[in-house]
C-alpha cells in the first residue's frame, strides 16, 4: 500500500480522495495509457489529440523547436479533450532553452557547479522552473545526478555537476529544492549512474561497474540525499550495476546482473525503493534507445519494465504495438493488476502535486543571472605563459582566431561573435582558414599575433567520442609551434579537451557556449575581470603531460 500522505508526496486528503476516485474511474485501458509518456512531435496534431482523447497517454513532450506561446498553444487542444491531467515533460536541464526555442540557455550544470555559489545553483533551477511552467511544462527530466567520473564519456560531460560526490549530492538538492518550490515536478537521472563507462546508453547498454560499497558512497549517496529531501522521481538509465545488484541478491545470474536497471526488479525495487527508501515515481529514460532495446526482447521488455519497478515508459518505437504488449501481459500474467494500479497511483499522486497549479506570471532576471553565473564559473585551468595575460591590441595588435568544432549556437556564430568582440576591443582579426594555407616553418612567424583557439565540442547522445577533429590538411589548424608564439586555448562546451592540446600552454574552460561565456572569457583575458571558476573535475584528465 502506498503511502500518498509520507514523502515525496505529501498528499492532502483531497488529493487522495482525487487520486482513488480518479484511479476508479479508469478502465484497463485507460490505465495503461497512463503508463506512457510520448514526443508529441511523432504525432500529427490530430492523432495526438484522438490518443489523448481516448485516454492512451499519461504524459508528453515536445522538443524545443518553438516558442513558449506556441509551446502553450500546441498544448490547448490536449488539454481540453484529457480526462486525467497530462504530464507535461521536458528536458530542462540547461535552462528554460530545453523546453522552449526562446527560453533562457543558463548553462550546461557544469556551469553552476564551476561558480561553486549554492546561491547560482538555486537561480539556475528557478529559471528551469519558471520558465518552463511559463510554457506549460509541469516535469522537467533533471537534475541530470550521475557523476563525470569517467572523461571519455561522450555523453555526460557538462550535463552533469562534476566528479565530487559531495558536491553533486550538495548541488542538486539545491536544483530539485529551487524547481520543485515553483511547482514543477522534477526526476532525478540517470539512476544508477552514468559517467563510469566511456560509452553511451543511447547506442547500447553501458555499466556503472564500481563496487557495491564505492557506488552506495558515490552515486547512492546522491540519490539518498534526493531521496530525503522530496525528490518527486526519477529516471532510470539503460545502464547496469552487476555488483550492487549481486551484493543485494547474490542469487542473480551473470545475464542477470548484466541486465540494465530500467529492467532490472532488483535494482529499482529492492534497491531503490527498498534500501533507498524512494517511493516516488520511477520512469524508465527512453525506450526507443539502444540500451533498452537491445537488452531484451521488446514484447517482453515493456511489461517487464513496469513489473521490475518502473511506473512510467518514456517515449516508444510504435505506440499501439507497445500498448498492445501491455495489455498481452495482463491477459498473461506476466504484468499484474495490482501492479498497473500501484503504477498508475504514483502517476495520479504525481499529477495531483504537478497538474493542478495556477499560471505561472513570475519574473525572474534570468539573463543577468546566466552573465553573474558565467562571470564566477568560467576557469583558468593552466597558464604556464604569465607573461601573455593580459592581452592587449598593443601587446599584440594581430589575433589570429581558429574556431573548432560547431560553429552555430542559440546567439549566432562562434566565430563572428568572438571576432566582433575582439575587433570591438581594437585588435586586428583573421579568420583562419588551414586548407587555404600550406606547411611552413617557424622563423617568419609574426611576433606582434597571438593565436586564439575557441573550441565548441558538445556532448550529445549518439555519439561515441567528443574529441578535436583537426583539419584533413596536415593537421594545420592545431598548435603546432606553441614555443614560438604565444597562443591561448579556449573550450566553450567539453572540459577535457586538454587531452588533444597538452602542451598548450594556457588553457580556460568556459562549460557553455553563449554570446555572455565568450564575452566574459574574452573580458578576463583582456584582464577586465578575474577568474573565478573551480573546476568541478579533473581538467588534466589524470595525463601525465597535460600540466607540461
Amino acid at each position: 500500500m502506498i503511502d500518498l500522505k509520507k514523502s515525496p508526496f505529501f498528499l492532502s486528503d483531497a488529493q487522495i480522495a482525487w487520486v482513488e476516485s480518479t484511479l476508479g474511474s479508469l478502465s484497463t485501458e485507460e490505465k495503461v495509457g497512463q503508463l506512457f509518456c510520448v514526443m508529441g512531435g511523432d504525432y500529427a496534431p490530430d492523432t495526438l489529440k484522438e490518443m489523448v482523447q481516448k485516454g492512451k497517454i499519461g504524459g508528453i513532450l515536445f522538443r524545443p523547436v518553438k516558442p513558449c506561446e506556441d509551446v502553450k498553444a500546441d498544448y490547448a487542444p490536449l488539454d481540453a479533450v484529457a480526462k486525467v491531467p497530462l504530464l507535461k515533460a521536458a528536458n530542462l536541464e540547461e535552462g528554460g532553452s530545453g523546453g522552449m526555442s526562446d527560453g533562457t540557455l543558463f548553462g550546461w550544470p557544469m556551469l553552476s557547479a564551476a561558480s561553486n555559489d549554492a546561491s547560482i545553483i538555486e537561480k539556475f533551477g528557478k529559471t528551469c522552473a519558471v520558465e518552463g511552467r511559463r510554457a506549460g511544462i509541469n516535469w522537467t527530466f533533471s537534475p541530470v545526478s550521475d557523476l563525470d567520473l569517467n572523461y571519455l564519456n561522450p555523453i555526460t560531460n557538462v550535463r552533469t555537476f562534476g566528479s565530487d560526490p559531495e558536491k553533486v549530492a550538495r548541488f542538486t538538492e539545491t536544483y530539485v529544492t529551487a524547481v520543485q518550490s515553483q511547482g514543477m515536478a522534477a526526476c532525478a537521472k540517470h539512476y544508477p549512474g552514468d559517467g563510469v563507462d566511456y560509452r553511451d546508453q543511447h547506442l547500447h547498454p553501458t555499466y556503472n561497474s564500481l563496487p557495491a560499497s564505492e557506488w552506495y558512497a558515490t552515486y547512492g549517496k546522491v540519490y539518498r540525499n534526493l531521496i530525503d529531501h522530496g525528490l518527486l522521481s526519477v529516471m532510470v538509465g539503460h545502464i547496469a550495476q552487476p555488483n550492487v545488484a549481486k551484493e543485494m541478491n547474490p542469487d542473480l545470474s551473470v545475464e542477470d546482473c548484466a541486465m540494465p536497471a530500467s529492467l532490472s526488479r532488483t535494482l529499482l525495487t529492492d534497491v531503490l525503493r527498498g534500501e533507498l527508501g524512494f517511493n516516488g515515481l520511477i520512469t524508465t529514460d527512453a525506450t526507443i534507445m539502444g540500451g533498452y532495446c537491445q537488452a531484451m526482447e521488446r514484447r517482453k521488455a515493456i511489461p517487464t519494465s513496469i513489473m521490475a519497478g518502473c511506473d512510467m515508459l518514456v517515449f516508444i518505437t510504435d505506440f499501439e504495438e507497445d500498448f498492445g504488449y501491455v495489455l498481452d501481459a495482463l491477459q498473461t500474467g506476466l504484468l499484474t493488476g495490482e501492479r498497473l494500479d500501484e503504477a498508475v497511483t504514483r502517476i495520479l499522486a504525481l499529477k495531483a502535486r504537478a497538474c493542478f497549479q495556477e499560471p505561472c506570471t513570475q519574473k525572474i532576471e534570468a539573463a543577468a543571472w546566466h552573465r553573474e553565473c558565467a562571470d564566477k564559473a568560467i576557469t583558468l585551468v593552466k597558464n604556464r605563459q604569465p607573461e601573455a595575460l593580459p592581452m592587449s591590441p598593443e601587446r599584440y595588435p594581430n589575433i589570429r582566431l581558429i574556431t573548432l568544432g560547431k560553429d552555430e549556437i542559440l546567439d549566432g556564430s562562434v566565430r563572428e561573435i568572438t571576432k566582433e568582440l575582439l575587433e570591438q576591443a581594437g585588435f586586428r582579426v583573421e579568420c583562419y582558414e588551414p586548407i587555404a594555407d600550406d606547411l611552413h616553418g617557424a622563423k617568419d612567424l609574426p611576433k606582434d599575433r597571438l593565436t586564439l583557439y575557441m573550441a565548441n565540442y558538445e556532448q550529445a547522445s549518439n555519439q561515441t567520442v567528443v574529441r578535436i577533429h583537426w583539419c584533413p590538411k596536415h593537421a594545420l589548424d592545431m598548435p603546432r609551434f606553441i614555443n614560438e608564439e604565444t597562443s591561448i586555448f579556449v573550450s566553450l562546451a567539453n572540459p577535457y579537451l586538454l587531452q588533444d592540446v597538452p602542451r598548450v600552454k594556457t588553457y580556460i574552460n568556459a562549460y557553455t557556449a553563449t554570446r555572455t561565456t565568450i564575452a566574459l572569457t574574452l573580458e578576463k583575458l583582456m584582464g577586465r575581470g578575474t577568474f573565478r571558476g573551480v573546476s568541478p573535475v579533473d581538467a588534466f584528465c589524470g595525463l601525465p603531460d597535460t600540466g607540461l
